[in-house]
């Protein structure tokens, strides 16, 4: 049974899983909006959003740790010189899903999250 358990394994092992929040994460952080099933896009606003608040507050130290977190320097730049400054007045929810259909081949819910 799942009790009080809040991650979503997405049917992979952890380190697959770590690697497509990842991926997502820099997708969703240089384009500005993805589409991606619903249950990926639930897990990816836990792992972007934190990274947002971080940008924001824009140390040497929150920039190492967005290097932790993102594969390239181009996200990370974009995070603490554009995405940063922009939400510095917002208390979090930087993100927003919106549901476009259902995928044909699996019947997955399809869903759209972009940066508010």
């Amino acid at each position: 049974m799942r009790h009080q358990k809040t991650t979503r394994t997405l049917g992979r092992p952890k380190a697959q899983r770590e690697a497509l929040m990842r991926n997502l994460a820099e997708s969703l952080i240089l384009h500005e909006a993805i589409e991606t099933t619903r249950a990926k896009a639930k897990e990816l606003r836990t792992f972007v959003e934190p990274l947002i608040t971080k940008a924001k507050g824009g140390t040497l130290t929150d920039r190492r740790n967005l290097i932790k977190a993102l594969y390239t320097d181009k996200a990370i730049v974009k995070l603490m010189d554009d995405l940063g400054p922009r939400y510095k007045d917002r208390n979090g929810g930087y993100t927003r899903i919106l549901k476009i259909g259902f995928r044909p081949n699996d019947g997955a819910e399809k869903v759209r999250i972009e940066l508010v």
